[in-house]
């Protein structure tokens, strides 16, 4: 809408009418944000893809336009610790909440220890149906504690609530080879891998930990 003046639109007001417009754009981006419940803060401009050559800068950019959350589809970033997969899955889910999505971030064993808990209070179907509201749900850490099978089927059935509909970005510190470790009963763990990967995006980090590198080097510095 325009704001006239006596010859056409009054610059000044139309300038003070775009800036709140930002202004409120920028609050409602950060309401989504804080809601997310990221630990910290990460971004996609302070991740050192010179330190991990094997992350391609051009396929993280590719997911930084949020097409695959529109669509619904999963997201895994595998690789050890120190490989920058968290960052990459707090920066994206930052991307995404910032375009206007809805976006929760959890540990693992948050999530299941929250499930077995709701599934014992009789708080299960609202629990389960409040991570399906969410446009992105990020689980960080999978793969780092054994479920037992109770907690197994509790996550598989978020799993399952979401597929196909919203997305699900997980990471993990174990190839998918590997998940037998945490969930251990086989049947189960192919399925939660096949809801995991089906038509989605699969990154690996590698084995290198470029964050133990940069504390090397830094302690180098510091001694020369």
């Amino acid at each position: 809408m325009w704001v006239l003046g006596l010859c056409g639109p009054d610059p000044f007001l139309a300038e003070l009418l775009m800036a709140e417009c930002d202004d409120r754009a920028r609050r409602r981006s950060e309401r989504r944000i804080k809601a997310a419940g990221f630990p910290r803060q990460k971004s996609l401009r302070a991740f050192d893809f010179d330190a991990n050559p094997n992350v391609d800068p051009a396929v993280i950019n590719t997911l930084a336009a949020c097409d695959w959350v529109k669509k619904g589809l999963p997201l895994c970033l595998i690789g050890d610790s120190g490989t920058g997969k968290s960052h990459l899955l707090i920066a994206l889910g930052t991307e995404a909440a910032m375009a206007g999505y809805r976006v929760r971030y959890t540990l693992a064993t948050k999530l299941v220890n929250e499930l077995v808990e709701a599934a014992d209070d009789k708080q299960l179907t609202k629990t389960i149906n409040r991570y399906g509201r969410v446009d992105l749900l990020c689980v960080d850490e999978l793969g780092y504690m054994e479920h037992d099978r109770r907690g197994a089927e509790l996550l598989f059935q978020v799993l399952t609530e979401r597929e196909e509909k919203a997305s699900v970005a997980i990471a993990s510190n174990e190839s998918f080879s590997g998940w037998t470790k945490t969930f251990t009963d086989p049947r189960l763990c192919a399925a939660i891998v096949d809801r995991l990967t089906f038509g989605g995006n699969i990154i690996e980090t590698g084995t290198d930990s470029y964050r133990l590198a940069q504390t090397r080097a830094r302690a180098e510095h510091a001694a020369g």
